[in-house]
């Protein structure tokens, strides 16, 4: 478990001052309401997370990095896995969510706890509560839901909630099943707040209108002020969003983007990001993530500031041995140090996933060879070379490397030694063209 610094530790007066400053605060109730009940003692919170995919991605971190830095600072958090409303799924802008089995959704809410307890503090004085909406709601029948519910939302306000505002003006309008979802949230609220007198729902910014159903309940029905605050969507430089929903989910179980991709995917980020990005992703004291930014400016062609946030992020989410591995991956991948037999099957396989070429049903594959097939042969099929007098010139000016072993004979072969844990060959064309063949 990753060691998280609480706000004094961080330079800061208020961990509400923190917070703000890291830009993870999009919308929020009262602000005085909110300073006052965060400065006081501490205060149970929740975030809702709905298993509507195997695995959470890095909008939902943006959530569970508010959780650490709330449970940190010794307030008490509850971690909501929806069994009940991953059965529905929230409103989207795009159109209605397609409905998955209840033994899916189960299996998926199963993933999602262990995926929280990586990140979220599960022992000692102070760990993370996990509770389901199912055990409550599903002990309610259709009229007492009405009657003790639904009696207390008024049309004319769940109408006017951004989201389904723009469901009833797209061509596809929205269900009874989605328009519900802002009442099931909004007793989940309810409930937890009669349980654990919990007074604090997180969301993203995309959840306002859902999470204010709850506070209004509890005004409405318990005549008590709690709050709720948001955080953003996270984009890329473009205003692009990161998210399942857009087809470029960076996820959070391992066996879904591994380790290797996941820190690929943050060393990458431009220097544009840099700044958002370290505040946000990371516990790292304001002075070291200024000086960071900095260095991005007057130095980027060293990427320091790349190297931290990736080290930061992966090291948080998978571990400090899975990001050491990777690192080193990368290294070993390209002949910078490091040794390629070192690197675990999935790991190198990972690694290698984007150097597959496209065969004639249009499938991204890995090229295939067998041991006494030519070097020269297996690098055409690998895609770096057109023909093989190309590449055996490559060969005579010392360019090619088998396994990062400069090849020295034009008519070298495959070894069975020479395939990486029994399935690839790495051959490498002068310092950055990279090419895999698999054993068959």
């Amino acid at each position: 478990m990753a060691h998280v610094i609480d706000f004094k530790e961080a330079g800061f007066d208020t961990l509400l001052d923190e917070l703000e400053w890291r830009g993870l605060i999009s919308q929020s109730t009262d602000r005085d309401r909110l300073a006052t009940a965060l400065n006081g003692e501490p205060i149970t919170y929740y975030c809702g997370f709905d298993p509507t995919a195997a695995s959470l991605h890095i909008g939902n971190l943006v959530q569970l990095i508010n959780m650490r830095h709330l449970q940190a600072a010794g307030h008490h958090p509850i971690a909501l896995v929806g069994g009940a409303t991953g059965l529905i799924g929230d409103p989207r802008q795009s159109g209605e969510r397609t409905l998955n089995p209840k033994d899916v959704v189960a299996g998926w809410a199963e993933r999602l706890k262990k995926q929280i307890g990586g990140i979220l503090v599960t022992d000692g004085d102070n760990p993370v509560r996990f509770v389901s909406n199912y055990d409550w709601t599903a002990q309610m029948n259709v009229i007492d839901f009405l009657r003790d519910v639904g009696k207390n939302f008024r049309l004319g306000t769940m109408l006017a909630k951004d989201t389904v505002a723009r469901r009833l003006n797209s061509e596809d309008g929205i269900s009874f099943t989605e328009f519900s979802y802002q009442v099931l949230q909004g007793n989940d609220f309810l409930h937890l707040y009669d349980e654990y007198h919990c007074t604090l729902e997180l969301g993203g910014s995309d959840q306002w209108g859902n999470l204010t159903s709850g506070l209004d309940l509890i005004h409405k029905v318990r005549g008590v002020d709690v709050n709720v605050f948001t955080s953003p969507i996270i984009t890329d430089a473009q205003g692009k969003k990161f998210g399942k929903s857009e087809g470029n989910a960076v996820w959070i179980d391992p066996t879904m983007l591994s380790p290797y991709k996941f820190y690929q995917f943050w060393i990458n980020r431009p220097d544009v990001e840099m700044e958002s990005l370290l505040k946000a992703f990371t516990f790292l004291p304001k002075a070291e993530i200024e000086r960071l930014v900095e260095e991005s400016k007057t130095n980027p062609g060293k990427r320091e500031a790349q190297k931290a946030l990736a080290w930061e992020v992966t090291s948080f989410v998978h571990g400090e041995a899975a990001t050491q591995a990777a690192i080193d991956a990368s290294s070993a991948l390209f002949g910078r140090g490091g040794d390629l037999n070192t690197i675990d099957e999935d790991t190198l396989e990972s690694v290698l996933d984007g150097f597959k070429v496209v065969d004639e049903n249009g499938e991204h594959v890995f090229p295939s060879a067998a041991a006494g097939d030519r070097v020269i042969d297996a690098a055409q099929s690998a895609g770096l070379f057109k023909t093989a007098s190309e590449a055996r010139r490559a060969i005579k000016s010392g360019g090619v490397y088998l396994n990062n072993e400069r090849v020295e004979d034009e008519e070298a072969v495959l070894g069975e030694g020479d395939f990486l844990q029994g399935r690839f060959a790495l051959i490498r064309r002068g310092k950055k063209a990279l090419g895999a063949v698999e054993k068959h």
